[in-house]
């Protein structure tokens, strides 16, 4: 087993742990993920068909509407939010679903989690004390 050692800012806080699921391409959120059960429903995503429920979700940045905050809420209110969010690069789009799914995020990396985390990798964040701990094997 190998690990590796991101630091972050918190964009919301809380400290948990799961397998990745990553995407290379932004992330759109209404109309893109079914808020009933958590599946990537935007076609010719990389993540269509999969489901966001439980993992750390690693993705560059938002796109689409401000229909964000309530895509997520949902999301949360349906308990099939992810564990957690780390986000290249925050926008009020993203960090209104962190906070209206009250789910764990992080931003601001000093290595670029894209470049080093890949699907199923067992990744900790610990958002609260700006650090992610990657376990690859």
């Amino acid at each position: 087993m190998k690990e590796i050692t991101i630091h972050c800012r918190m964009a919301y806080p809380g400290h948990v742990a799961g397998k990745a699921l990553v995407s290379h391409d932004s992330l759109g959120a209404w109309g893109a993920i079914n808020p009933t059960t958590g599946v990537v429903t935007e076609r010719d995503h990389p993540l269509h068909g999969q489901c966001i429920k439980d993992t750390i979700l690693v993705f560059p940045s938002a796109k689409g509407s401000s229909a964000w905050g309530k895509t997520f809420q949902n999301i949360g209110y349906n308990k099939v939010a992810p564990k957690a969010m780390l986000v290249g690069k925050i926008d009020p789009r993203s960090a209104l679903g962190a906070v209206t799914s009250h789910t764990t995020t992080a931003t601001d990396f000093d290595v670029d989690p894209l470049t080093v985390i890949e699907t199923g990798d067992w990744v900790d964040v610990d958002a609260d004390h700006g650090i992610i701990t990657v376990t690859k094997e």
